[in-house]
């Protein structure tokens, strides 16, 4: 949940013990390795103890010797990135160093181009083990770099398991190649390859252009690039070789240019896949191969030039960027790993690289386990109560003695005998059969056994495994290579001490696992005398999608590479530390403690006594463990499963953790809530005077409005002059220019109907019972307006319109106009009265009413 948690977060890093646990986003993230991020993280001081980034793991690192044990290219590629520039930062012996870094980076593209391989697991699988060694002076300065390699998978090289491929430098040469080039190797564009499956995928790692810079760069020139892409095209012709009588001439065809390509005489080499030589004393006699056996002996030709080739590649690497010995004295080695295998069939290389896994894991375990016990004992704890699960039994059913698995299988090749893998299964289990690691599934109809790893069960089938760990090599063809016109060929075994398989004496036979165990030792013995810190990648889905996050794969990554063994070591004991300062500073305010208010004054002398923080510390447990049970107190004898305060740390359990996040959620909510209350009270006294002080400012404001109103009230009625109508029957008053301007109307007191013309007409007051009115007015809105005011139907025709003298009371205090009554509709107070008051007989509003409020 946690890894799931910062993966969605795009946080891609995570600490867990002593390991370092890298999350592949399977998408470039360009600001987390730019050299930018680099400089400013190696000058921060603060950035011992973050975790964010790889290459944040081994800055500042004040050790002598360092061990970087990883498991994935990209991440070794990232921190030799990190390591080389922060070397860089100093001007001093500066061109040497960017000198290094160019070889050392550029040696990658070469190594993943000749030893990597796309495989089930992910399209850019190491085949091989490699040791980089980071050579530096006395002051701290990059100066040269080493590589060593170990168990290289050449059988890939004739050999494909289902949906894999073999090594990328195969598929680059067929994919980049140019016409010139493909005429030089003789590989027609058209050409199928047996050696060469699903060629019609393409990967990333398909650029032969980036592994001819970097032979470049190393200083390889162009006559050995030349040979040695020859030397690689001879190889994919080699495959093509059949060996039944059908296919003669496609036998010959290809034969052909694979000895044209090696440089080697076709007949000889004809003879060498197809005749054996036996000798019986000082006589040799020629035995003709079965067909099987021409293509074993196709295949061992192919592996050992492969095999040969990769080891010139290394050693030409090694010089081109070692330092000699007087010139450096300390060093960081990077061990870059394959991981735990299980496929569905396992053979020799699957046993050998799940038993370098084990002794890791052992070493792995051991080292974290000591580190544990330094701290404890440092801190003045106990060590007397971790439990973890111990592979020891595994690793000595593989390589124990007197019998286990590698010394049955050595002994089982020492011997002139043909193989039978029934015959030695039953050995196996009359020999191994007493140790719980292994067992058999007694329906499988093919030899086999099944290990018990610390990872998980892995069941590796027989047939086959004599013959890889002979790994025999016919003299005949050592000698044709020999003799082979190709310098670089010839170079590669003009030397070399190949074992041939009618060698007898069992200190002549040096097998595969024998030389893969004196390897893994030399390794191992460089390991323990160095102070190692991990890396492990976990691939987060097995498709290789952008930033997707599948549970049940991680789990099974996180108990294969040992993950969960940390975090099972690490809760037996107590997996919260914690020192004083910064659990006082998050703990602190359950007791209230004023050392809580000192937490960011470094220099306050309470703050480096140790004695004073580990007694504030008490009592915040004590407070927690009373609150527990009563009676509980911090002691040696009380709690001691769940706390115990060391010199300058408290060790914490899971529960008492929890424990502590419930009390001190508990304490802030208390305070939370007296602040609230605090808050909520000063709240309500400032709303309250604010309301009695805006009560206040309204009073005086309607005391002001109304005495307002009525001046205005009085001005209006008192000051309106009257105007005498002309009393035509027949013709209509003519209106003084004034009064239209000023939008008066009047009204006659003649009982006949009058016209009245005018705008706007808000209130109407007549001297008699009823008036005919006749309303002129222009414009939309004026006419809707009067209408509303009026309260007249939407509809056309004479209206009829009555005052409200009879249905709303008294209209007026004053007695009723003997002349013609001015309504002055000027803006003024007045137009805000209430017009439309509502019909109750009892109530008298709007104009009338501050009529009646007159005195």
């Amino acid at each position: 949940k946690c890894l799931q948690a910062r993966y969605s977060a795009k946080v891609f890093y995570t600490h867990a013990g002593c390991t370092l646990v890298a999350l592949n986003p399977f998408q470039p993230i360009p600001h987390l390795y730019s050299l930018d991020v680099m400089r400013e993280y190696h000058s921060d001081p603060s950035t011992s103890g973050k975790h964010t980034q790889v290459c944040q793991y081994i800055s500042n690192v004040k050790i002598w010797t360092l061990q970087i044990l990883f498991e994935l290219t990209w991440t070794s590629r990232c921190l030799m990135k990190y390591y080389a520039t922060v070397a860089a930062s100093s001007q001093k012996c500066q061109d040497t160093v960017e000198k290094i870094e160019r070889r050392v980076l550029g040696s990658n593209p070469i190594m993943e181009a000749f030893g990597n391989a796309c495989t089930l697991r992910n399209s850019n699988s190491s085949r091989f083990g490699k040791y980089i060694q980071l050579q530096l002076n006395g002051s701290q300065l990059l100066v040269g770099a080493s590589v060593q390699t170990f168990l290289l998978e050449k059988t890939r090289v004739a050999f494909q398991a289902p949906n894999e491929r073999n090594c990328h430098i195969f598929y680059q040469m067929m994919k980049g190649a140019t016409e010139k080039q493909r005429l030089e190797w003789m590989l027609p564009l058209d050409q199928d390859f047996a050696w060469l499956p699903h060629a019609e995928k393409t990967l990333e790692e398909d650029c032969l252009q980036e592994t001819v810079e970097a032979m470049i760069n190393l200083g390889i020139d162009e006559s050995k690039r030349t040979q040695i892409f020859r030397i690689l095209a001879g190889l994919l012709q080699l495959g093509n070789v059949d060996f039944r009588p059908a296919s003669e001439e496609a036998q010959t065809c290809f034969l052909q240019k694979t000895a044209d390509l090696l440089q080697v005489p076709l007949d000889e080499l004809q003879s060498c896949l197809t005749v054996r030589t036996l000798r019986a004393g000082k006589q040799s006699v020629l035995k003709p191969c079965s067909q099987s056996e021409c293509s074993v002996r196709r295949d061992c030709l192919a592996k050992v030039i492969y095999a040969q080739l990769f080891d010139w590649l290394v050693t030409f690497i090694n010089n081109s960027m070692c330092a000699d010995s007087s010139m450096w004295c300390n060093f960081i080695g990077l061990l870059d790993v394959y991981g735990f295998e299980c496929f569905l069939l396992n053979n020799l290389e699957q046993l050998c690289i799940n038993y370098a896994n084990e002794k890791l894991q052992q070493h792995f375990v051991a080292h974290y386990l000591k580190a544990q016990q330094e701290e404890y004992v440092t801190e003045g704890l106990q060590w007397s109560f971790i439990r973890y699960q111990d592979n020891q039994g595994c690793l000595d059913l593989i390589e124990g003695s007197p019998s286990s698995i590698f010394s049955l299988l050595n002994e089982e090749c020492r011997l002139n005998r043909a193989s039978d893998a029934k015959r030695f299964c039953v050995r196996l289990q009359k020999e191994l059969s007493d140790n719980a690691s292994i067992s058999w599934d007694k329906f499988s109809k093919q030899p086999h056994f099944t290990v018990a790893h610390y990872a998980d069960k892995v069941s590796y089938q027989i047939e086959g495994m004599m013959e890889k760990n002979k790994d025999p090599v016919p003299p005949e063809l050592i000698s044709l290579l020999q003799n082979s016109q190709d310098s670089l060929l010839h170079s590669l075994f003009a030397d070399g001490d190949h074992e041939s398989e009618g060698l007898r004496g069992h200190s002549k036979v040096v097998t595969v696992v024998s030389k893969f165990r004196n390897s893994l030792e030399s390794l191992m013995k460089i390991l323990h005398s160095t102070t190692p810190h991990y890396t492990r990648c976990i691939k987060p889905n097995p498709d290789c999608r952008p930033l997707t996050f599948k549970r049940e794969e991680v789990i099974a990554q996180l108990e294969a590479c040992g993950i969960v063994e940390t975090i099972n070591i690490s809760a037996a004991g107590f997996p919260i530390r914690i020192p004083y300062g910064n659990f006082l500073q998050r703990y602190g305010l359950i007791t209230n403690t004023r050392l809580t208010a000192q937490m960011n004054q470094s220099n306050s002398p309470e703050m480096r006594n140790q004695a004073v923080l580990g007694s504030a510390v008490e009592d915040v447990l004590n407070v927690v463990l009373k609150r527990r049970a009563p009676n509980s107190t911090l002691s040696p004898d009380d709690n001691n499963n769940m706390v115990h305060c060391g010199r300058t740390k408290v060790f914490l359990t899971h529960s008492l953790l929890e424990m502590l996040e419930v009390h001190r959620n508990r304490v802030r909510s208390q305070k939370a809530f007296c602040i609230q209350c605090c808050w909520r009270r000063y709240q309500n006294r400032q709303r309250n005077l604010k309301r009695q002080a805006a009560t206040r400012l309204q009073l005086q404001l309607c005391v002001f409005c109304a005495v307002w109103m009525d001046a205005l009230a009085e001005a209006e009625l008192d000051d309106a002059e009257d105007f005498i109508e002309n009393e035509a029957s027949s013709v209509l008053p003519k209106l003084d220019r004034l009064l239209k301007e000023r939008g008066s109307v009047q009204l006659s007191s003649i009982q006949e109907p009058v016209m009245v013309r005018g705008w706007p007409i808000g209130l109407a007051m007549a001297s008699a019972p009823s008036i005919t009115v006749s309303l002129t007015a222009t414009g939309f809105q004026r006419i809707m307006s009067m209408m509303a005011c009026l309260k007249i139907p939407f509809r056309n025709g004479e209206y009829k319109v009555k005052t409200n003298q009879f249905d709303q009371g008294v209209a007026s205090i004053r007695a009723q106009p003997r002349g013609s009554i001015k309504v002055h509709l000027q803006r003024s107070p007045l137009l805000y009265a209430d017009m439309h008051p509502v019909h109750k007989t009892d109530v008298v509003t709007g104009f009338n009413q501050i009529l009646l409020e007159r005195p």
